[in-house]
């Protein structure tokens, strides 16, 4: 077999460098953006922050201001400085928020009326390193023995298992009620303990105790031919234990609308007077811009040889900050764009926030939209929300696939989910339907779905079986 050389032509698609910056900065949401964009200030001296313009006069720019240069037009000077938005105004002021961390205000409490007891050194210490194990839902989700183990290898505290389990007795006497236990069954018998001890109390201490399985799984049956309850004093049982609380850990921080995990909206939409109005608030992401000051050096060349390393360094780094600004500024184009053709393609639900009016969307019918890649939507949509005059959502939660109804007509699975809520919602909940009539009371309302269609949706919106949904 001979050997020879040939030539052959071959098309392949490469991604320039701002694209690939692009498609970084596009999937992060606010958080990680701020991180990136202030992790590039500190690490490239050739990149600085744009500062907040004076309000009364916020298109002027301000004397010395940088100006958005590129490496080939140095010495050029009409081109303008750069901005990313229009008003210029800066970052818009984030929106102040009281959070409290339940994790925090639980063992702040906890050890305060630690303090009040009587306990030795060592007691003290076993008991605030029990404190400390606690999760957010104020339990001890860990073994005695576990916990034994802990205090040697991380306190070099010596101790055995009974000693613990009396220090966690007398933290489970603390308020609130119910916090150190270690599953759900202990916590709820711990608060009925603290309770006056009338009939209703007892009666739910003792299904509780013995029972709580069947309890668990609404076998209302067993519980009534085992306990001697008739069916009324155990619905008052039932509504007894319905009021106790399964999270004593987040009690303390009940009062606060506000949780500690805030998420802050890419987006923020407002409809006045028939027309959307969006934007794109910055809150704490900076606004990163090139230093006139090395531009300057860029400008003037090099002549001698510690020049020239500086020349070499400055064009280095102005290259990679230059870089940056254009895929900030692009990131921005992308999302804006993108958001606002899904606002186009719901805009019947984005009037009024009725589910029903929901249509099907898929990534590909932004993408037809936009021009741009599916994978492009697919990163604009991931971890991206918007705040709408009716709630803060998720960009992912406005794409659904469709079915037809009876008539034909496409429609979104959010609208036959929702009506399935609304089935559900409006059930005799001592006699729960069951996914078969579920799928008849759907058919009826004109939404033609399999069984197993019901199944997944009613699972996907955590609602239970018929069965566990029972009430008295």
């Amino acid at each position: 077999m001979g050997q020879g050389l040939s030539l052959e032509q071959t098309l392949q698609q490469r991604l320039s460098p701002l694209q690939v910056q692009t498609i970084k900065l596009i999937q992060l949401p606010q958080q990680e953006m701020e991180a990136t964009v202030r992790k590039e200030l500190e690490d490239n001296p050739v990149l600085e922050e744009l500062p907040l313009a004076r309000e009364e006069n916020p298109e002027k720019p301000e004397e010395g201001a940088p100006k958005d240069l590129s490496l080939e037009s140095m010495k050029d000077d009409s081109t303008p400085y750069y901005k990313l938005r229009v008003n210029n105004r800066g970052r818009d002021e984030e929106p102040r928020r009281d959070t409290l961390s339940v994790k925090e205000g639980i063992t702040d409490s906890l050890m305060e009326q630690l303090g009040f007891r009587d306990l030795s050194k060592e007691q003290y210490k076993i008991a605030a390193f029990l404190i400390g194990s606690l999760d957010g839902d104020g339990y001890l989700r860990r073994s005695v023995s576990s916990v034994v183990d802990d205090l040697v290898l991380r306190a070099n505290i010596q101790t055995d298992e009974e000693t613990v389990e009396y220090l966690l007795g007398v933290i489970q006497q603390f308020e609130p009620a119910g916090v150190g236990a270690r599953d759900l069954r202990e916590c709820l018998l711990l608060q009925l303990k603290g309770r006056e001890q009338t009939p209703a109390v007892r009666a739910a201490t003792l299904i509780l105790d013995k029972y709580f399985t069947e309890f668990s799984n609404r076998h209302y049956d067993k519980i009534l031919s085992r306990t001697g309850l008739s069916r009324e004093e155990l619905k008052e049982v039932q509504e007894l234990i319905r009021r106790l609380n399964p999270h004593p850990g987040g009690i303390i921080d009940d009062q606060y609308a506000d949780k500690a995990d805030q998420i802050t909206p890419d987006f923020v939409l407002t409809y006045e007077q028939g027309e959307f109005q969006l934007d794109m608030p910055r809150f704490k992401v900076p606004e990163p811009r090139l230093s006139r000051n090395y531009a300057r050096i860029l400008e003037a060349g090099a002549t001698t040889r510690a020049e020239k390393e500086t020349y070499d360094f400055v064009k280095q780094r102005w290259e990679a900050a230059k870089l940056l600004v254009d895929a900030v500024k692009q990131r921005e184009n992308t999302l804006r764009k993108t958001m606002q053709a899904i606002i186009d393609y719901q805009k019947a639900y984005f009037i009024d926030g009725d589910e029903k009016h929901l249509r099907p969307m898929v990534l590909k019918d932004i993408a037809d939209v936009t021009g741009f890649d599916i994978s492009t939507i697919s990163r604009v949509a991931n971890s991206k929300y918007i705040e709408t005059p009716f709630g803060v959502f998720s960009l992912k939660s406005f794409f659904s696939e469709g079915m037809a109804n009876k008539e034909g007509e496409e429609i979104s699975t959010k609208e036959i989910k929702a009506a399935l809520r609304q089935c559900v919602d409006g059930e005799d909940k001592s006699s729960p339907l069951t996914d078969d009539e579920l799928v008849g009371r759907l058919s009826s309302m004109g939404y033609k779905v399999a069984r197993r269609t019901v199944a997944k949706y009613r699972d996907q919106l955590s609602i239970p079986t018929a069965r566990l949904r029972k009430e008295l």
